[in-house]
């Protein structure tokens, strides 16, 4: 059984840290408020107040927290698990954050003796209570042996995909190939609906056929009951498209279907939708009236 420390226990840290204490590993947890210690201990956790307390003694830590410069903080800022964490120790990320960013850590970790791996995943909140999340890694092959068994706590499927910075290029992808065809489904339910058809009946027609996908099993039905109660929230979706729409600047790499799709989140952004799941582009859609 191994100590381990675990930063973010939020709606996807939280069922992750219940899955490797049922495991028979210790977590040793960082949390910000009194009230978010009770949580931890609640989970069977031990909470700590600095990510440096929480990875001291811990030989893996988890990260799972929002942007590249949260990333950024709680493992090389001030009382960050950079100043708490032993030679060896090998801190997993599980946000998704900037490739760019995942690299310059990894390079500022290893001046320490640190080992670093990205592991960000895809599943969203149902993949992970149900330990069943996939995981995209970065980093040195021997590491993620290390840490495989932990992972598979929480994760059904693990690739490597190469270096450091390679698991956030492959969830960065993902989030590509998801969005936009949210927004294709957005865009079917408008078609049906401004012409009168029934979109359940468009949905479940669609289901079985080529259009099928496991965003369309998934929000489709939401669409169809407008139900925009946050599965993922799309202010996620806003973000993860935001770095890959920097990068993709950053290298000239022109992406007509990511551009369009980017323009829907950001008005879904400006309509204050941002807590709400990223089917609310049909909403977007709906705002501009026949």
């Amino acid at each position: 059984m191994t100590t381990v420390a675990f930063i973010g226990l939020g709606a996807m840290g939280a069922p992750m840290v219940g899955h490797l204490i049922r495991a028979g590993h210790t977590v040793r947890a960082f949390v910000r408020r009194p009230e978010a210690a009770d949580a931890a201990r609640q989970l069977g956790a031990e909470p700590f107040f600095t990510p440096a307390e929480a990875a001291r003694g811990a030989a893996v830590v988890f990260t799972n927290v929002t942007s590249s410069e949260d990333v950024r903080d709680v493992l090389l800022g001030q009382q960050g698990v950079i100043e708490g964490a032993a030679p060896g120790t090998i801190c997993v990320d599980h946000s998704t954050i900037s490739p760019i960013v995942t690299r310059e850590i990894a390079q500022a970790l290893a001046a320490r003796g640190i080992e670093a791996l990205d592991c960000p995943v895809s599943g969203g909140t149902i993949g992970a209570q149900a330990g069943t999340l996939t995981i995209m890694v970065g980093g040195k092959a021997e590491n993620l042996e290390k840490v495989r068994p932990l992972l598979e706590c929480v994760g059904k499927t693990i690739t490597h995909i190469g270096d450091h910075g390679a698991g956030q290029v492959a969830k960065l992808c993902n989030q590509i190939a998801q969005v936009v065809n949210i927004e294709g489904i957005a865009e079917a339910m408008r078609f049906a609906g401004a012409q009168g058809v029934d979109t359940g009946k468009v949905f479940q027609a669609l289901s079985t056929g080529f259009a099928g996908s496991r965003m369309l099993d998934l929000l489709g039905p939401k669409m169809v009951s407008r139900d925009f109660s946050a599965g993922i929230e799309s202010r996620l979706h806003a973000k993860d498209f935001g770095l890959a729409a920097d990068i993709a600047g950053e290298i000239g790499l022109d992406l007509p279907a990511m551009r369009a799709t980017a323009a829907q989140l950001g008005e879904l952004m400006d309509q204050g939708w941002g807590k709400d799941d990223t089917s609310s582009l049909l909403k977007v859609l709906e705002l501009k009236k026949q």
